[in-house]
């Protein structure tokens, strides 16, 4: 399954189509809350939801505080927009 140009609005593509996606990208879907994705890199780690409007990351014991940063991002921004701000991290 091919995705869409990376410029195309993330509402244009499938949901099996962001869930490959969410896979290439190294995350890794809740096996109860099928919506709940988590990723994990070498400086941070996020929980990512795909809720109905938008597209909701919180990132995981960030900085010196190990507090929390929680970020949205509506699906009418394009994939590769919505990649670069999601996983380049906090």
């Amino acid at each position: 399954m091919s995705l869409l140009p990376a410029d195309t609005p993330l509402y244009n593509h499938s949901l099996p189509q962001i869930e490959q996606w969410l896979k290439d990208q190294g995350c890794q879907q809740d096996a109860t809350q099928r919506h709940c994705w988590r990723v994990e890199r070498s400086d941070w780690q996020a929980e990512l939801w795909l809720d109905i409007e938008q597209v909701v990351v919180r990132y995981l014991e960030v900085g010196d505080n190990q507090q929390e940063i929680q970020r949205s991002f509506k699906y009418s921004l394009s994939r590769e927009d919505i990649e670069q701000a999601v996983f380049s991290g906090p």
